[in-house]
């Protein structure tokens, strides 16, 4: 077996078998279980298992275009967890994952963790189940009210680290991880790079 490859069998066994504590920036809700590879003065290296996220697509590249979607998919959830209790949405979830992927045009996605175990049935078509397979993530920790400029501008300062540092990456998608309300007085916020 070679090195890398058993380097993550034993992340995973390792994880497995420590059970999964949540960070404190969680606070207490469930977000995406990660392993932590390295950490350096700039990223982390994060190993996260695969993951459930419901997820939307903004309609404008803008902050208008963002609320627009999170009161979409509140609205979706509520009215959907009205229903049947063995199909419901939870909501008491973090990251809220703003995602924008470069192209033929400028996609904008915004997305909600589903825990493991739940996989609600999805009726609207505007809105979506995305699986992500297990995936080695690059992560840029920063504070401050979210921001799609501030946002663009630490997922570029990232982009630079993991270029000094020699590490490979998909230089046209990256993440905006928020884990409290807009209107906190504390944020802890991430940008995500997948590893290529």
């Amino acid at each position: 077996m070679d090195r890398p490859l058993s380097v993550l069998v034993a992340l995973v066994l390792v994880s497995f078998c420590e059970g999964w504590k949540a960070p404190e920036f969680c606070h207490g809700k469930q977000c995406p279980e990660y392993q932590l590879v390295k950490k350096t003065q700039d990223f982390e290296e994060r190993l996260y298992v695969a993951t459930n996220w419901i997820t939307i697509t903004a309609k404008t590249f803008n902050k208008e275009g963002v609320i627009g979607a999170n009161l979409k998919l509140k609205e979706y959830c509520k009215k959907h967890n009205q229903g049947s209790q063995d199909d419901r949405i939870r909501v008491d979830t973090w990251p809220a994952l703003l995602t924008s992927k470069e192209g033929d045009n400028l996609d904008l996605t915004l997305s909600w963790f589903i825990p493991p175990g739940t996989m609600p049935n999805i009726t609207d078509e505007s809105i979506r189940l995305e699986q992500r397979p297990a995936a080695t993530v690059y992560v840029r920790v920063f504070g401050g009210t979210p921001d799609l400029k501030v946002g663009e501008d630490n997922a570029e300062k990232l982009r630079k680290a993991l270029n000094e540092a020699g590490n490979t990456f998909d230089p046209h998608t990256y993440s905006g991880a928020a884990y409290e309300s807009f209107f906190s007085f504390h944020h802890h916020n991430e940008i995500w790079i997948y590893a290529a």
